[in-house]
């Protein structure tokens, strides 16, 4: 005895030891591949999601910029288009056109000027004195010479300031001018001011030799503006996402996207600790996570095979009781297939002595017994012979229902006709008990996909057990079908009586095999458990609301496939109220 203690002791001990192995690695290969693949994809989702985020930005603002000045240079080519010197002088053509022009855009449009083909502006509108300034040697006229029009990079020139002109090139009367404005630097660089993200978020505009074309309020030298231009920016045409580190060391994302009608480049810049500081946050937090995790299952680790052990010794205590609880268990199971097949057979026999009961009251009605001492207590015998027998083969039916012993078979069945045949059956009794039962039946109920004999099943469990409640004083049962306006897809039969009710402690329990409120030998207790099996089975439900002294009400969903059924206004009101009620 003390050796197998001792056994049993060692044992133990080697159990102890491998769960705790098993548990530590079972929890911590699974925590570490999923912390480092859900890290890595979160953050290559995030990188992307910063990236298509800052592009999108980019993009859309060169468009606007591109936007701004294919507006201003078509304001510019419509005014060239206008320009002839022999029908208006060019003075007063500047001046009324200047003023068009600031009318409608305000201060983009600084000035007008009419330069002739030798580079002299030979007439001005603005708030300079340019009359007669020449342009010969100017990088922008030398350039605008040969092209239909011309948009110059931004330059300080004659005025000291930075400015930017737009030059078209008009041919009137046999001789070259140019047609220049100057673009209000202000108003062109607020367009790309607006652009900031985070704190460190910055955009501006160089052209192709890497000169700033626009006022930045972060100071940066040239060396890393020509580090940030993109030569592929150049040939593809295309918005370019770079991750860059510059000459002191920092690390910087930058876009770059090129303007159509001019050879400049958007860029945005952003240090990338800014950019990716929510993303750090997030791993710093999964990390703190991680620690507090193996913190956890170590503890475990530690903890619950000692547990563990303790409850398998205990366990091996009590395993004669649960052996001889498990024979119990069969012995149960074996009982209850013995009870079905009893049933099953008893319903047989059960059926024929119903049928010779009723014989013997047809022998009674045809030959004259009513002489003798005895006929009254045959005709008692007989009528309780087949009450009784009525009740065995219900009560087999409902026992063989439980085990689903019944027939299943799935049609196509339409409710209204399922109710009406029910309604039928049961008039009679209704009739005896002094019950009324009304029906309420809405055209344009699809047909369902159900065993007609489980739905007869409900339904006539219903209204028996409706019939039962009112037995002694009589009433109404309502019957109504209708597509549900709650419940998308479903039809729904309620069923209302105005019977005693049912107290509020008991509805929580009605669909329990077995419970029943009835007199003993009056019901079994598995009808209502039954229907709500069937129910469930559908893919329905049931619910019941009752109230003392005002009667019951059961309501059933029954799911259908049919397309969305149409209804007037009225009458989906008055279903969604009914519901609700």
């Amino acid at each position: 005895m003390e050796q197998s203690l001792t056994d049993r002791k060692a044992f133990y001990q080697i159990l102890t030891r491998k769960i705790m192995v098993l548990i530590l690695v079972v929890s911590f290969s699974p925590m570490i591949l999923t912390t480092g693949i859900l890290v890595y994809r979160f953050n290559l989702t995030y990188t992307e999601k910063i990236q298509a985020h800052i592009s999108e930005l980019v993009q859309k603002h060169t468009q606007n910029i591109d936007t701004f000045l294919s507006e201003k240079l078509g304001n510019i080519r419509y005014l060239a288009r206008q320009f002839d010197s022999k029908q208006q002088s060019p003075k007063i053509f500047l001046q009324k056109n200047l003023g068009l022009l600031k009318k409608e855009y305000g201060d983009v449009f600084t000035d007008l000027g009419l330069v002739n083909g030798n580079g002299i502006q030979f007439a001005y509108e603005g708030p300079f004195k340019f009359e007669n300034a020449d342009y010969s040697d100017a990088e922008w006229f030398i350039k605008a010479s040969d092209k239909p029009f011309y948009i110059s990079d931004v330059f300080a020139g004659l005025r000291g300031h930075p400015h930017f002109i737009i030059a078209v090139k008009i041919t009137s009367n046999g001789s070259d001018y140019i047609l220049r404005s100057t673009i209000n630097f202000g108003a062109f660089n607020s367009l790309v001011e607006n652009i900031h993200i985070g704190k460190t978020g910055i955009a501006f505009l160089i052209n192709s030799k890497g000169k700033l074309q626009t006022q930045t309020n972060v100071g940066l030298k040239q060396s890393i503006i020509a580090s940030m231009m993109d030569s592929d920016c150049y040939k593809n045409n295309e918005t370019i996402f770079a991750k860059k580190q510059d000459a002191l060391g920092n690390k910087y994302l930058c876009v770059t996207s090129r303007l159509k009608n001019i050879d400049w480049l958007m860029v945005f810049r952003q240090d990338l600790n800014d950019a990716f500081r929510d993303l750090w946050k997030t791993q710093l937090l999964a990390l703190a996570i991680f620690i507090f995790g193996c913190i956890a299952i170590l503890s475990v680790a530690f903890t619950l095979p000692r547990n563990i052990v303790k409850l398998i010794s205990s366990a091996d205590k009590k395993s004669e009781v649960m052996n001889k609880q498990v024979v119990e268990s069969g012995k149960l199971a074996t009982i209850g297939e013995l009870a079905a097949g009893i049933a099953h057979e008893i319903n047989n026999p059960v059926a024929i002595m119903v049928e010779e009961a009723g014989w013997i009251e047809d022998l009674f009605e045809e030959e004259d017994l009513t002489g003798s001492e005895n006929f009254d207590e045959f005709k008692r015998a007989l009528s309780q012979i087949n009450t009784q027998g009525k009740r065995c083969k219900e009560i087999t039916h409902k026992l063989l229902s439980f085990a689903r012993k019944t027939d299943s078979t799935v049609n196509d069945v339409q409710i209204n006709d399922a109710v009406k045949e029910i309604v039928s059956l049961t008039a009679q009794m209704a009739r005896y008990n002094n019950v009324i039962i009304e029906t309420n039946l809405n055209e344009g109920i699809p047909y369902i996909r159900i065993a007609p004999s489980e739905l007869q099943q409900v339904i006539l469990n219903l209204i028996n057990n409706a019939i039962d409640a009112m037995e002694k004083s009589g009433g109404t049962i309502k019957i109504e079908t209708k597509i549900s306006q709650i419940e998308k897809n479903h039809l729904v039969i309620s069923m209302e009586d105005n019977g005693p009710g049912i107290p509020k402690n008991n509805l929580d329990r009605i669909f329990d095999p077995f419970f029943t409120t009835k007199a003993v030998g009056k019901g079994t207790g598995l009808g209502l458990s039954i229907c709500y099996g069937i129910i469930q089975k559908m893919g329905g439900k049931i619910d019941v609301h009752s109230q003392i002294g005002s009667g019951t009400k059961f309501r059933i969903w029954i799911p259908f496939q049919e397309e969305i059924i149409e209804v007037t206004d009225n009458d989906s009101e008055s279903e969604i109220q009914g519901e609700k009620t």
